[in-house]
């Protein structure tokens, strides 16, 4: 890889480079087939982009029909287009509609809709999402891999009034899944199946020691069985279950006095008038009670723990001790449906649900096929694993199916049917290769495996792929992102260049120092040193409370006196790492009618404020880091790191601080500081806080005898010396 040199030296251009720094002319001129501009946060990476392409038109008579650029939102691809409509519009109108607060999002686009086809050189490009781009692909060129005339499916459906509603599938990819699996209850051993699992290990949750008060109850009945009745054992469990299924009715644990005492044998069937006691290394002596049962001349069989280990065995076992009692003409059957056998678990099957269509959609990005993933966990260690996607890889096989059957691609679908495409079909993708000579790719820190492969089948070795991005604003990797492809770019992209633009315009160089000083802590990163063109003499605030009260009351009074001094709303946005972070903050400026913006930190990616305030400052569960490894279940098709884990969290960190243009807010708790704010040089910050109260109380002695005085006396009794 190619470090572009900083000393470029500046020839005559028709296009207007003058309003770009060294840097981003450096990118904008080059004729590298493959570069990566790093750009750091405010150092004017859509602008470079935007510049791009207005030089490959202006300058190298490119025609805009032979560029592509892509983006990762719709918000992303309207402000591109916006952008170029203003460097196109001597009349300076559009920028005014744009600003016009009494016009709709819907007028406003209608706006954009009538400028770009008035700019021919605008309406050429093509300049769309990931999404949009393959959703032409197909349309159009798709039809030897898939139906051309496919609906879309997600999370929402759309009106019949709506104009996309033709588009969009009349069916959600939850209602698509939780149907299949209703379906697939129909057997009766997969209906017993899920509702085992669910009751261990979504409702008990049996896997997780219960060390914890939380999880204790008064008579050690941690296990449901499948006819929702509690018992002390899996064992017990095991054999509750069996019953049920053999349509067997019991009593558990009934109370029985034969002679000399009360006790509770564990199981008794009246049809078979037989009793069961289940004996294990935790059971207590069974002499009293097998005592009692001659005494009664009562039928008890006992079974052991040793079985339970083969449950083949145990199957047998219990067929043969119970069905040889029972009635002759016993033969009572129940037909078990998944309405009565889930009724009142319907929100911890909607959670198992959500779980299929996660691994689905993983399934999907990390391009692995679902059987493998199957043959894996049935490899893992724990049976809750194993049990899981026993259950879960018939469903995303049906879904998959099912999809196919009616024409439905989900997101996911959209680029690996258009990468198929352009592996199986060498006639489309030589159109599309020999179209798009210039492609250019926004945000490229947040491209996962799908989207890295569609890019690659584009390319020639004539083509200019222009990407910017920032490693250091990689924090997509939860929904799939890989921060990989932009730290080892060369290794993907082979001879490739690079451009770094290091030049903050938007925060002062208090804010741009501590966020240099914080990203430093990551091993994995592409360095940078970044300047801040902007000076100002406000340092950093760190504000420590003594608790979460007086952490909103500082807020309060901060924002009070900052739109008092002239800031309006729009100037002060509040980030944090999870929404219940910001709930008593929101009451609080409710009750003073102070409407203030807000975000998760994850949602802010993009904006800008003059005044930030970062909320929830604090170390361990519930604060920031808030590293969190995801359920085993999701590790079996992609594996978690703690290292990657945290520096992504540093990463989302990072992206909060440069959000301040001018002043920047640490909310902390005394005595439970984040790591992250230590991590800060104190040169940038000011720290403040609510002192703590002594615990010892102030002792007055007298001045003349050093006597102990009462706060009330006016003089000392030991000296008599007035007391001043």
């Amino acid at each position: 890889m190619t470090i572009l040199k900083e000393n470029f030296i500046e020839q005559s251009t028709k296009t207007d480079l003058s309003a770009l720094n060294e840097r981003q002319r450096e990118a904008v001129k080059s004729e590298a087939k493959r570069l990566l501009v790093l750009a750091g946060a405010g150092s004017g990476k859509t602008k470079t982009l935007l510049q791009k392409i207005i030089y490959l038109i202006e300058e190298k008579g490119v025609s805009p029909s032979s560029i592509l650029a892509v983006t990762f939102s719709k918000n992303a691809t309207n402000e591109m287009i916006d952008r170029l409509i203003i460097s196109a519009d001597s009349t300076e109108q559009y920028g005014k509609i744009l600003v016009d607060k009494s016009l709709t999002k819907s007028e406003k686009d209608k706006e954009r809709f009538f400028y770009q086809k008035k700019y021919k050189w605008i309406d050429g490009l093509t300049v769309k999402t990931f999404h949009s781009f393959c959703y032409s692909v197909l349309r159009n060129f798709g039809v030897n891999e898939f139906d051309n005339k496919f609906r879309i499916i997600g999370d929402a459906k759309r009106d019949e009034d709506d104009e996309l509603s033709k588009l969009v599938a009349p069916e959600t990819v939850f209602e698509v899944v939780h149907k299949l699996l209703i379906e697939q209850c129909e057997d009766t051993d997969y209906l017993l199946q899920l509702k085992r699992y669910i009751l261990d290990y979504i409702i008990d949750k049996i896997h997780i020691t219960k060390t914890s008060n939380k999880f204790l109850t008064k008579d050690g009945k941690y296990f449901t069985t499948l006819d929702g009745t509690k018992v002390r054992s899996k064992s017990e469990q095991f054999i509750a279950d069996w019953f049920y299924r053999h349509s067997i009715k019991y009593e558990y644990e009934p109370l029985l006095n034969v002679k000399d005492f009360s006790f509770h044998p564990d199981f008794y069937i009246p049809e078979a008038n037989l009793y069961i006691e289940h004996v294990s290394d935790k059971s207590f002596s069974m002499v009293n009670k097998e005592e009692q049962f001659e005494k009664g001349n009562l039928l008890l069989v006992k079974t052991y723990e040793s079985m339970t280990k083969d449950s083949a065995l145990f199957n047998h076992s219990l067929d043969k001790i119970v069905k040889n009692r029972l009635p002759h003409d016993y033969h009572k059957t129940v037909s078990l449906t998944y309405k009565e056998e889930f009724n009142g678990y319907h929100e911890d099957v909607r959670d198992f649900v959500v779980q299929i269509i996660r691994i689905t959609d993983m399934i999907k990005v990390e391009n692995t096929d679902f059987k493998l993933v199957l043959e894996n966990a049935k490899k893992d260690q724990h049976e809750r694993v194993r049990h899981f996607y026993e259950l879960a890889i018939p469903i995303v096989e049906k879904y998959i199916n099912y999809c196919t059957d009616k024409s439905y691609l989900d997101f996911n679908d959209l680029i690996s049917k258009s990468a198929s495409l352009f592996q199986n079909q060498a006639d489309i993708a030589n159109k599309y290769r020999s179209k798009y000579q210039y492609i250019l790719v926004d945000e490229f820190q947040d491209v996962n495996n799908l989207q890295v492969e569609l890019i690659k089948l584009l390319l020639t070795d004539e083509t200019q792929l222009f990407c910017v991005g920032d490693d250091w604003q990689s924090i997509y990797g939860w929904r799939g992102s890989n921060v990989s492809y932009i730290i080892n770019f060369a290794k993907h992209f082979p001879n490739a260049n690079i451009v770094k633009l290091n030049l903050n315009y938007r925060s002062t160089q208090n804010i741009v120092g501590a966020s240099n000083e914080v990203i430093k802590h990551n091993k994995f990163r592409v360095d940078k040193e970044i300047h801040a063109a902007k000076k100002s003499e406000h340092k950093i605030v760190v504000y420590s409370g003594n608790s979460e009260e007086e952490n909103i009351q500082f807020c309060v009074e901060k924002v009070k006196l900052l739109l008092n001094d002239g800031m309006t709303n729009e100037d002060v946005l509040f980030l944090y790492r999870r929404s219940k972070m910001f709930s008593p903050y929101f009451l609080a400026f409710q009750k003073k009618g102070i409407q203030i913006q807000s975000k998760t930190i994850h949602a802010a990616k993009g904006l800008e404020a003059k005044v930030v305030f970062i909320l929830g400052l604090t170390e361990g569960y519930g604060g920031f880091p808030d590293i969190w490894l995801e359920d085993r279940i999701f590790q079996i098709i992609k594996k978690a790191d703690h290292d990657l884990l945290l520096e992504e969290e540093r990463r989302l960190f990072y992206v909060a601080i440069t959000r301040a243009k001018e002043k920047l807010f640490l909310i902390t708790e005394k005595g439970n500081e984040s790591s992250f704010i230590k991590e800060i040089p104190e040169i940038f910050t000011v720290r403040t806080s609510s002192s703590i109260k002594s615990v010892v109380d102030k002792i007055e002695l007298c001045k003349n005898c050093s006597s102990q005085l009462e706060k009330l006396w006016r003089v000392c009794p030991y000296c008599e010396t007035k007391i001043i």
